[in-house]
């Protein structure tokens, strides 16, 4: 395995990452996204995506407006789903990128070396490019089945999350199917925190969700 390079520009963290990664899907909930995100921001969420990809760029950017008033009032980051200039004007935390987007590269030379930058990947080869190019952290999915990501091929398992967060130093959010009874099995293969859709959108109950959720990261992360 070749050595590691040095990202060209190095990203700058005052503080470590939130354990809890909370992405968008509108289509799970009944009860609104703005409803669905300010009560998981409320139960203790910090870092959140806007994951709308169907949506018109207009409609993304009013999504934008709204969840990023929210988060700057819970004191939690907001990341922009691959749109780097709607980042930017938004004066969003970062983006979340992935194949057939932008590169990360491109991304931190637009946004600087304070933004928030993820990548979702795949596989070991997209994970040590989006570091060698300067992301923040990663996604790995899907570690479980979930109707979400079944684009991307049948799940990877616990054998490959646990292979894939050995190296490069750079932390992974496992995403995919994530219910609270595999965390800690998760949480023990080396992942850095967990990614959730599901888990939060399709919850009778977001606050009740959320909790439960950061509840068992952080005791997976004390055993």
């Amino acid at each position: 395995m070749r050595p590691l390079s040095s990202p060209e520009i190095a990203p700058k963290r005052s503080q470590p990452l939130p354990s809890l990664y909370l992405i968008t899907d509108r289509h799970q909930t009944g009860l609104g996204l703005s409803y669905t995100v300010e009560q998981a921001l409320n139960a203790g969420v910090k870092l959140l995506q806007l994951r709308e990809k169907d949506l018109p760029l207009a409609q993304q950017k009013e999504w934008g407006w709204q969840l990023n008033l929210l988060c700057r009032r819970h004191g939690a980051s907001l990341l922009i789903n691959s749109q780097i200039e709607l980042a930017a004007e938004l004066e969003a935390s970062g983006v979340q990128l992935g194949a057939g987007t932008s590169s990360v590269k491109v991304a931190r030379r637009r946004l600087g070396s304070h933004a928030l930058i993820g990548y979702s990947a795949h596989n070991f080869a997209e994970i040590v490019q989006a570091y060698e190019q300067g992301a923040d952290f990663v996604t790995f999915s899907p570690v479980y089945f979930t109707p979400s990501k079944r684009q991307y091929g049948p799940p990877q398992g616990l054998e490959a999350l646990r292979a894939v967060c050995r190296t490069p130093p750079l932390p992974v959010y496992a995403l995919g199917g994530i219910s609270t009874e595999k965390i800690v099995e998760v949480i023990k293969a080396g992942a850095y925190g967990i990614a959730a859709i599901s888990a939060v959108f399709s919850a009778a109950d977001p606050f009740k969700a959320t909790q439960k959720l950061l509840k068992e990261i952080a005791t997976a992360s004390k055993s």
